[in-house]
Order: C-alpha cells, then structure tokens, then sequence
C-alpha cells in the first residue's frame, strides 16, 4: 500500500489505552499517524504512563498526554483502540470510557480497533449491525452483541475500521488514515441537497 505523507495535518486524534496494551497496535498506528501530520493524543485512564505488552512480556512505557476524565471527544477527528488482553478488559469497565468511546460514534467520526480492542466497543454498545473482525478469540462476544463477524485483515463498516492482529498493522493503519481524511472532508463539503 502507498505511504500517504501530512494528509494529515490539522487532525487531532486520541489512542485510548491503559496497562497491558498490545505494544505493537499502540506505537504502529500512533507513527503512521504522527507521520501523516496528524496531532495524536494518547488517552488513559491514570497520569503518567502505561505499559505496553510485548507478545509474552511487558513491553514499552508510553506517556499519557490526557486523563479520560478530562478528554473531550469534540476536540478529536478520530479514535484508535488498541487490543491486547488486559487493556481492553480494563478500560470496558470505566463508565467515562464508555460515553468517551460513544461520543464519536454520535457524532460520526472515524474509529479503529485492532485484536481485543472491539472488546470496549461491546460494553459501549456500538457494534450492534456493524460488519467488523477483530482477534479470533472475542468473535463470539461480538456476534452475540449483535455484529457481523468476519475473517479479513481489515473490515470498514461507516467509518469503523477492524483488524485482526499485530500482522494486519499495515492495511489497519492506511484504511485508518483514509477513513479520516474522508471524513474531514464530508464535514467540510456536506452534500447539498438540491430542491426540485
């Protein structure tokens, strides 16, 4: 796939993560992004920094730039959520991680979720028709939420974009970028609806 350099520029987006995020789905898209001019804002749910895991073992500490607390999801283009078992399974369970994650599916702005990170999607409510993949291990949760699973290295459904695992990283990361740049444009050039 092309590299889409500043693309970008003028985009702000948030990475919610906690400890135990899957180190590779946190920097991946967080360098794709930095390097198509997008301003990123890493998301948590406690100052200072959260652990990254690294296949079998901690992994990279990376700096929380916001507190979910005080993250206003007006001020974003865009949301990523990393997978990884223990981060999704920690930040589902945070009621202001939840109206977080919801207020960009309110307000139509692109989203991406990578191996467990549907699993926040669930407990938020917004899979419910949405064709989606995700890690093979959490299909079943999102069935029975309501989605539409499928096995693809990366599915785009209105704006919400999936994959499956670490190996998926580049197709997640251009769709990523593309979803956002789309979509900045539909907000700056709505459609006009011409009267008959």
């Amino acid at each position: 796939m092309k590299t889409i350099s500043h693309d970008l520029i003028g985009r702000k987006v948030a990475i919610l993560a906690t400890d135990g995020f899957e180190q590779d789905e946190l920097l991946s898209p967080l360098e794709a992004l930095k390097s198509a001019g997008a301003e990123t804002k890493v998301v948590s749910l406690n100052k200072g920094e959260i652990k990254g895991w690294h296949h079998d073992h901690w992994g990279k500490h990376v700096k929380v730039d916001v507190l979910v607390d005080e993250a206003n999801a007006g001020e974003y283009d865009a949301l990523v959520l990393p997978g990884g078992v223990m981060n999704p399974d920690h930040l589902r369970r945070n009621p202001r991680v939840l109206s977080f994650v919801k207020e960009f599916f309110r307000a139509g702005k692109p989203v991406g979720a990578i191996c467990h990170g549907p699993w926040t999607l669930i407990d938020a409510g917004v899979v419910q028709g949405r064709r989606v993949t995700s890690y093979e291990s959490i299909q079943t949760d999102l069935i029975n939420a309501g989605a539409e699973w499928v096995d693809e290295e990366v599915v785009v459904d209105h704006g919400l974009i999936t994959s499956r695992k670490p190996d998926d990283l580049p197709a997640f990361n251009a769709s990523l970028i593309e979803e956002i740049i789309e979509s900045a444009y539909e907000h700056e050039h709505p459609a006009v609806t011409l009267a008959a």
